[in-house]
């Protein structure tokens, strides 16, 4: 007899989905997706079918898709079905034969859940496959979240099964005198999936013959542990300082937590850093300011006081040149206002602007990002300084010096540190007879 009330009482405490959705049922042919059809039918579910042939299998896998096909009509459920050729997409996209079907169903799904507004898509894991996957995840390498293994609802997609072991389903199987389709394939041990089942379990369970129940209560205690560090990471993230983009983590927290290495490579994951990242971090506290440390998608900057997190910028604004005769010109987010004026002004309490002497301008003028060696007279001074040393008297974060734009003078000098600071010696003086104004505005 098929063990419907525990279904209809797994899927109701994990709120997988009612009777009145329509669910989006993927069969393979095997003896676990079988038994889920024919257990959403008996209890009362409506659903449709999703059968993938693969082409790896020859005349096995049209079998298999023949086999489904019929499943469908006699469970009287709609039935979808498609062929990828595997194959040539792992080769082109330089992945494994396992991971491109992967790739390949589940996106298949998502397109046809969206398209047929099917409320999840349910798919035949059970507890020996969770017991798989931790163990998989163990030996590649994975932090708390790899340890819950399969999850009953993630998103979309439901595993109505996850309460039944795969012995439970043979028996089944068995009793009910069901027929399905045995994937050949299942019993080579070149995946390491199959080596695991075939190899790795069977030693661990003459270990401990209860492994099943053993899995099932560490897992309760993995979910516990993974909600308590979601809790205390989301203490941490209190700490953050967010200014548009970017994220600063003050040192003085990161130096607070305890323990450091997991909350903070928690924290940094989700920016694409790894733990080795996260332990030079730790090793250049207090040692190495201006440190950088960059992931796929972020940058991150050791400061004097913080820690700065921000997207990675596809590369440094190309230089626009500016002509005599030029009004306006756009850089990047900024827009640069010249202005030319008769009278000897002077903009004073304004850093967006500054006006300079005209006779000591050279063009074409340029307006770029800071290069390594830039130097220039600060005014109010007497001595050159390097940009370099001036940004950290200002306190310039290292990864904004490349985004203030620079006003460089035909001869090659450094006029204007936009919005900081004029050259002293292009400063308007008694000798002064016109100005050249340069304005900056920062574009939204």
């Amino acid at each position: 007899m098929l063990p419907v009330q525990r279904f209809n009482s797994f899927i109701n405490q994990h709120q997988l989905f009612t009777k009145q959705d329509v669910v989006l049922a993927t069969v393979s042919g095997g003896m676990d997706s079988v038994l889920m059809v024919r257990m959403l039918a008996a209890a009362g579910y409506r659903f449709a079918m999703a059968h993938c042939n693969f082409g790896l299998r020859g005349a096995e896998a049209d079998a298999d898709e023949q086999f489904c096909r019929q499943l469908a009509n006699d469970l009287d459920a709609s039935f979808h079905n498609i062929r990828f050729d595997t194959a040539v997409y792992a080769a082109t996209n330089k992945i494994s034969i396992q991971m491109a079907a992967r790739q390949l169903r589940y996106e298949w799904f998502e397109t046809l859940r969206s398209q047929h507004h099917y409320a999840a898509i349910a798919l035949a894991h059970h507890q020996n496959d969770t017991i798989e996957t931790i163990l998989l995840n163990l030996t590649r390498g994975t932090g708390i979240a790899g340890l819950h293994g399969i999850l009953p609802k993630n998103g979309h997609l439901v595993r109505p099964l996850l309460f039944l072991q795969r012995e439970e389903i043979e028996q089944i199987i068995r009793q009910e005198n069901i027929c399905y389709r045995e994937d050949s394939s299942n019993a080579s041990t070149k995946y390491a999936r199959n080596k695991i089942r075939h190899e790795v379990i069977p030693k661990l369970k003459e270990l401990n013959p209860s492994l099943e129940q053993t899995f099932d209560r560490n897992l309760q205690h993995f979910k516990e542990l993974e909600q308590l560090l979601e809790l205390e990471l989301d203490r941490q993230r209190a700490h953050f300082i967010y200014e548009g983009d970017d994220i600063y983590i003050p040192l003085h927290a990161l130096r607070q937590m305890q323990p450091a290495r997991l909350l903070l490579g928690q924290l940094l994951k989700p920016f694409g850093f790894n733990d080795s990242e996260t332990d030079d971090l730790l090793s250049a506290i207090d040692k190495h300011p201006g440190r950088q440390f960059i992931s796929s998608t972020h940058q991150m900057v050791l400061d004097r006081e913080q820690v700065i997190i921000s997207s990675l910028k596809t590369g440094v604004l190309t230089p626009v040149s500016i002509g005599p005769n030029q009004n306006q010109v756009i850089y990047g987010d900024y827009r640069l206002s010249i202005l030319r004026d008769d009278t000897p002004l002077i903009i004073k309490d304004n850093p967006s602007a500054a006006s300079v002497d005209a006779a000591l301008i050279v063009y074409p003028l340029t307006i770029r990002a800071w290069q390594q060696g830039d130097t220039f007279y600060p005014l109010g001074m007497k001595g050159k300084q390097k940009l370099s040393d001036f940004f950290i008297q200002q306190k310039v974060p290292v990864h904004k010096k490349q985004d203030i734009p620079l006003i460089i003078n035909g001869n090659g000098d450094v006029i204007w540190i936009g919005g900081y600071r004029l050259n002293d010696r292009y400063k308007v003086s008694p000798k002064t007879e016109k100005v050249i104004i340069f304005e900056l505005y920062k574009q939204t």
